[in-house]
């Protein structure tokens, strides 16, 4: 076991996890509403017709903006009990009742699951806000908020489930509404394949999910996560293994990590706001929920927290390559959020010293990974729906507001001290440092590698976008006139880069972020790093420099060619996302295509022949004998005297 395995396992699993919840009293009974307001609310608009259309947007923005304050009202409360006590349980209805397996539908109100609702509601409202301005022309409007609050209420049931088989619902709501939403203007083609990829390759993830249950289930007899996490302690290695990895399938389907990442970049089909929302506090995060939620099971599986170490470490370097040569800033900012989940992921690989860590850089990478897809929304009102950067430049002088805030989120992902991203990603990579033997040598030097490669995509991304020669009117296009989004899309845009400037430092202070989900993680010494801390810092901050630096003087410095340059091999591989489509082509689909087509074949020769066979020989001897069937006296004497003489024949035969 890794060092900082060992060192960080507890003594004994969180009080809440032992204990179990208590019953919920006070304004925590009322966290229902947490999901049956934003979920109530996608069915009246839906279901309201275009006489809603002129005030429907309206009602979706409530709905999200009154389940931050129940949730804001849990969260006092929550901060009111002892750390020990912060577990507490909604019981709604006796939900499956069969045999040994009873499930309840409940919710589980603990620091882990307020976080993710204070993370989803506040940053969703003020997508909202944001998506009254942004889709303003569009007919189907009160559709969008509809679907955007379904969402929500998904993302939320997930979070909030007290059973894997509740959030298993929640789960699949957010799959459901992911694909309303990249298919939202599925009269594009092209549109409607992106909501259908994203759609499949989640399913896959699914039916790890399923298996998951299946093997809790036979092991444990319940998949509630009471019983479950606190049984995870006696239970063999194997079995959690197992589980473990299961798991991990259904997060890298929900967190597009590898191997399932394909459909992340096509996600960006919907709606800018729908991609706000799906990569900074719904859908990608899931997955890092399911990690982090079953951490005994996986604290208990050092192989499978090796593995999901392993994944996150592929994918963050995945997703920087890609991100490296994109033209399409909505690919980018795809690629850039693919990258940041696996960091989460090696961090949650890393145990209990991790889940901690994943959590946190997942709380600020939703601020300013929102502000950055805003302001991607807000370049794009402003240049005519454009996302190719090569027809941009020199925008900073046109749009000061989306210019500076989406600064900060760029600084803040550089990880660029004292901002939000400092904090949180610069503490993963020196987790990773921690351990003995390969380990740390290898996921240490990957995440250092990856920050440095952060840094060059995400400022050549800057740079192309706001600075350099303007190049919209030599790119061949219609005349644009770039300018300032409206104060409903630059507000929210403001609110999150505050959020990106200062939310790290202050949830990092004194370590009350780690002390805040003890309950759920457990305690978990830090281990020291195979490299001085200090060391790992500058090296960090060295490689950004130069990123930025190596950006600056490519695409800020130096003109920008309108049309991209064939470029190198990896770049070509880069911009076919490294050919992840092709080998998923070659080594799934068509497969499964040859598989098919030989089953259909086998069904329509070997099955469907036999049994046509069968039947057109029965037709062809009834026709053979219906000939003798003729109803004249001479052919039946024919057919007697024939029959007379044969048995005449074959008695003499047998006397010779």
């Amino acid at each position: 076991m890794p060092a900082a395995l060992a060192a960080g396992v507890p003594a004994g699993l969180p009080a809440a996890v032992t204990a179990g919840p208590a019953p919920a009293t006070g304004v925590a009974a009322l966290a229902w509403l947490l999901v049956a307001i934003p979920l109530l609310s996608a069915g009246a608009l839906l279901v309201a017709g275009r006489r809603a259309d002129r005030w429907g947007h309206w009602v979706g923005v409530l709905a999200s903006a009154l389940s931050f304050v129940v949730g804001l009202g849990v969260l006092v409360q929550l901060l009111g009990l002892p750390a020990a006590e912060r577990a507490l349980r909604v019981h709604l209805f006796s939900w499956i009742p069969a045999g040994n397996l009873d499930i309840d539908a409940a919710l589980l109100l603990d620091p882990l699951s307020i976080t993710f609702v204070m993370l989803v509601t506040f940053v969703a409202t003020l997508i909202h806000i944001y998506s009254v301005a942004y889709m303003e022309h569009d007919v189907d409007r009160r559709r969008f908020f509809a679907y955007l609050n379904l969402f929500v209420a998904s993302m939320l049931l997930l979070v909030l489930a007290d059973s894997y088989a509740l959030l298993f619902v929640g789960w699949e709501g957010v799959g459901l509404a992911s694909y309303l939403l990249i298919g939202f203007w599925n009269y594009r083609t092209d549109y409607a394949v992106a909501a259908k990829k994203a759609f499949v390759m989640n399913r896959v993830g699914d039916v790890g999910l399923l298996l998951a249950m299946g093997v809790m289930f036979a092991a444990f007899g319940a998949v509630d996560f009471a019983t479950v996490l606190g049984a995870a302690g006696g239970a063999g290695e194997g079995v959690l293994t197992a589980i473990g990895l299961l798991l991990l399938l259904a997060a890298c389907g929900k967190s597009a990590q590898f191997p399932l990442q394909a459909w992340l970049g096509d996600a960006m089909a919907g709606p800018t706001p729908v991609s706000a929302l799906i990569h900074a506090a719904t859908m990608v995060t899931a997955g890092v929920y399911l990690v982090v939620r079953s951490g005994p099971l996986f604290t208990g599986a050092p192989t499978a927290l090796l593995v999901v170490s392993i994944v996150g470490a592929i994918t963050l370097l995945f997703g920087a390559i890609v991100g490296c040569a994109k033209d399409d800033m909505k690919k980018v900012l795809a690629a850039s959020t693919m990258s940041q989940i696996g960091y989460m992921m090696l961090a949650a690989g890393l145990g209990p010293i991790g889940y901690a860590l994943a959590i946190f850089h997942l709380v600020t990478h939703g601020f300013f990974k929102a502000g950055l897809f805003l302001g991607a929304g807000s370049v794009m009102h402003g240049m005519d729906d454009r996302v190719d950067m090569r027809g941009f430049g020199g925008l900073a002088r046109y749009m000061k507001v989306t210019w500076v805030t989406f600064a900060l989120g760029w600084l803040a992902i550089l990880g660029i001290p004292p901002l939000s991203g400092f904090f949180s990603k610069d503490a993963i990579i020196e987790a990773a440092f921690v351990g003995e033997g390969w380990q740390p040598w290898v996921l240490g030097t990957v995440a250092l590698v990856g920050a440095g490669i952060t840094a060059f995509y995400m400022s050549r991304l800057f740079f192309m976008t706001f600075h350099g020669k303007a190049r919209w009117e030599s790119a061949g296009e219609a005349q644009v006139h770039p300018h300032e989004a409206p104060a409903l899309m630059t507000v929210p845009m403001v609110i999150l880069a505050i959020g990106s400037v200062a939310l790290g430092g202050l949830l990092a202070a004194g370590g009350g972020f780690a002390s805040w989900l003890e309950p759920v993680t457990g305690h978990a010494e830090h281990g020291e790093p195979v490299l001085p801390a200090t060391v790992i810092v500058a090296a960090t901050l060295v490689l950004v420099v130069l990123g930025a630096g190596l950006a600056w003087r490519m695409y800020g410095a130096a003109p920008v060619p309108v049309a991209a340059p064939r470029g190198t091999v990896l770049t070509r591989a880069a911009r076919a996302d490294l050919y992840q489509d092709a080998v998923n082509e070659g080594a799934f689909m068509r497969p499964s295509q040859y598989l098919a087509r030989s089953l259909v074949y086998a069904d329509s020769a070997v099955v469907d022949g036999a049994v046509m066979g069968v039947a057109r020989s029965t037709a062809g001897l009834g026709g053979v004998l219906r000939r003798y069937q003729n109803g004249y006296v001479r052919s039946y004497a024919a057919l007697m005297l024939t029959g007379v003489v044969l048995a005449l024949v074959v008695v003499l035969a047998s006397r010779v």
